[in-house]
């Protein structure tokens, strides 16, 4: 088993290409499509690491909608596979829509064959690396930190964490979409410590915290005597990060007319205080994010489209905690231990009851809800363990519907349980979840999708 080669999947149409692609990767155990259906097939059967995928695939050769569609499945189907994407297709914008849709790396043909080992070899490391990273998590319960401080080991949250990384060190504006306490401002401030600001200020603000006629300063500063109570000239939030980022959260907020003013500072670099009568230039970079349909704002004009892209080059789309394998266990260890360092030393753990509701509830609240709940088990618990009674859980949700629901309900309740589990602790691995549950890939795949489980 140590000596088998890795597999490579090659997804390729032009059969010259296909024959020296597999010649000059001997060391690789190299499969070789050329269209969609097939890449998925091999996808499912060959569980590759790293594929190398043409956009240009029949039946659209000079497009990339079949590339994108591979792309897509992939990272449905196994998100933590490298994929290294090329086209001669508008390069810098395949670019930025394949990273944004979780590719690993992107290289423009004609291929450069000694080049593109380079990026095959290293997508290869980088996996081999995450693997073990991801054993090392299961078997020994400690904490898995991407971007510096986000705890997770779902696939979910690794693709996200790693388009922001991609990113991070780019000029392009980033927006980022996800419920609220997902995580967002977390985030920014990982891709702010990624980039090549990361000595420079990071300064947040909510823009739906600030009422509306004191955004307009909180943004842009103001000069002494501009408005009653202006007794000193101060710097707005966009001046105090220059150098650095500056985070807007729920950008949606912001009113049209201070949209206006965001939007000429995006395009001109300099801002003008409230009372101020000269331009002041300020190397700030922008990242926001919002949990409303900027896209249906747009359409009801409340929202600038011309803004709208200038914000959103790059969207990440943060799951919620309930979408996110195995997550919420992990985490929950992570506040236990810091908020019983903080307020009650006795506290060393869960016992199984709080572990099984932790893993069985939806988390509307996302992570925030998470972390308010394990600290006041924290303060509740009487013991060493805390207890589902603790977290606000008393079983009485799980008993409710144990009222309503019928026996074959009760039975797919269960398998999804299982599943769940299943796929948690094998980090989304398709082939380790079905040993785990002692059952073949193909009725896994069954499974997974009568009852509408992602992996």
């Amino acid at each position: 088993m140590a000596d088998k080669k890795p597999t490579l999947l090659i997804v390729e149409d032009d059969e010259g290409l296909q024959a020296q692609l597999k010649w000059a990767y001997d060391d690789f155990e190299v499969v070789i499509v050329g269209d969609r259906h097939a890449a998925i097939a091999a996808l499912r059967s060959e569980m590759p690491a790293v594929v190398t995928l043409d956009l240009g695939l029949p039946p659209d050769p000079d497009g990339t909608s079949e590339g994108f569609a591979v792309l897509d499945a992939i990272m449905e189907l196994k998100p933590d596979t490298k994929v290294i994407v090329a086209s001669g297709h508008g390069a810098r914008e395949s670019a930025l829509q394949a990273i944004e849709r979780g590719a690993y790396d992107f290289y423009q043909k004609p291929v450069d064959i000694e080049a593109l080992g380079l990026i095959v070899r290293r997508a290869f490391n980088l996996h081999a690396i995450e693997q073990e990273n991801r054993r090392l998590l299961a078997s020994a319960g400690e904490d898995k930190t991407v971007l510096g401080r986000l705890i997770t080991g779902a696939p979910e949250m690794v693709k996200v964490a790693r388009t922001i990384e991609r990113v991070a060190s780019t000029s392009v504006s980033v927006m980022l979409l996800g419920a609220s306490g997902t995580g967002k401002e977390l985030l920014a401030q990982g891709l702010h410590d990624a980039s090549d600001r990361a000595s420079g200020p990071f300064v947040a603000i909510n823009c739906a915290a600030i009422p509306e006629n004191l955004l307009e300063s909180e943004l842009f500063g103001h000069e002494k005597g501009a408005f009653t109570g202006a007794v000193k000239t101060t710097e707005g939030k966009i001046e105090s990060a220059n150098g650095g980022t500056l985070f807007l959260d729920e950008v949606g907020d912001i009113p049209l007319p201070l949209q206006v003013k965001l939007l000429r500072f995006l395009q001109e670099r300099t801002i003008e205080r409230i009372g101020g009568r000269k331009q002041i230039a300020v190397n700030t970079r922008i990242v926001c994010a919002t949990h409303q349909n900027l896209e249906s704002m747009i359409g009801e004009g409340t929202f600038r489209e011309d803004l709208f892209y200038r914000l959103a080059e790059i969207v990440v789309r943060i799951p919620n905690l309930a979408e996110r394998h195995g997550d919420a266990i992990l985490l929950a260890k992570a506040f236990l231990k810091r908020f019983s360092a903080e307020m009650n030393p006795a506290v060393t753990g869960f016992a199984s009851d709080a572990l099984s509701s932790i893993d069985g509830h939806d988390w509307p609240g996302n992570v925030r809800e998470l972390e308010n709940r394990v600290k006041r088990a924290v303060i509740m618990a009487d013991g060493k363990l805390v207890h589902a009674e603790d977290l606000d859980f008393d079983g009485g949700e799980e008993e409710e519907d144990a009222d309503v629901l019928n026996l074959k309900a009760a039975r797919e309740e269960a398998d999804r349980r299982v599943i769940r589990h299943a796929l948690a602790r094998s980090e989304g691995n398709i082939s380790s979840t079905a040993k785990l549950l002692g059952i073949s890939r193909p009725t896994l795949y069954d499974l997974l999708k009568q009852y509408d489980l992602q992996t």
